[in-house]
């Protein structure tokens, strides 16, 4: 098992990579080229993959990378889509877990937002980012992991 972060503009990088190798876990951190991923990589038990500005690419890039039972942070329900498909768990950075009961009906959602957006109206975007968001990212991730204290 392995922690594989979509870490353009991911909030919980740092809790993500404590918690991972809190277990000996392997982090695997993808982006585009215009992050930073030296500065992440160059902890212990922390691999980058380093992407082109492509539109999908980074979820591309995850999905040939993983193995059933990894974990994924992701905010992108088509990336979590692919995740559960592949017998992998996906969780969003606030903490929301993923469910291959209920992912056809979230695409269903996001496709029908996409041609509201394409026809030139306007939809709710996500609320700030909170401590609380963080804390319950960090519930969720600590117990798919199975680290109970």
């Amino acid at each position: 098992m392995k922690v594989v972060i979509d870490a353009d503009a991911c909030p919980v990088k740092n809790e993500t990579i404590s918690t991972a190798r809190s277990r000996g876990l392997a982090v695997l951190m993808v982006a585009n080229s215009s992050q930073n991923l030296g500065r992440w990589t160059s902890k212990p038990g922390v691999e980058g993959v380093e992407v082109g500005h492509g539109r999908d690419a980074a979820d591309f890039a995850i999905i040939e990378r993983l193995e059933p039972d990894d974990v994924v942070v992701t905010q992108d329900t088509g990336l979590a889509a692919m995740v559960l498909g592949r017998g992998a768990k996906a969780l969003s950075p606030r903490g929301r877990v993923f469910h291959l009961a209920t992912i056809d009906a979230e695409m269903h959602i996001r496709h029908e937002e996409q041609k509201v957006r394409r026809g030139g109206g306007r939809t709710r975007g996500p609320s700030p980012f909170t401590e609380a968001d963080r804390a319950h990212y960090l519930e969720s991730l600590r117990s798919m992991l199975g680290i109970f204290d």
